[in-house]
């Protein structure tokens, strides 16, 4: 007999986002891949770091993440 799943990490979404302490989820900036020389140098110093995911979409990103806050 088979056993039960359980639940389970959506690891497409664990590698692409971090949860902090508080709970909110940091996403890194989009549009940094390729295709720099055509951004500004202030464009470019912008999309460093992370920033914070939308409220509206948290809720669906941490449906994909059960182990986390």
């Amino acid at each position: 007999m088979r056993r039960p799943k359980g639940i389970k990490t959506k690891k497409s979404v664990a590698k692409r986002f971090k949860i902090t302490a508080s709970g909110k989820v940091l996403r890194s900036s989009a549009g940094k891949r390729h295709l720099a020389q055509t951004k500004s140098p202030k464009r470019r110093r912008n999309l460093r770091g992370t920033t914070t995911v939308h409220v509206t979409d948290e809720y669906r990103i941490k449906q994909n993440l059960p182990f986390t806050r």
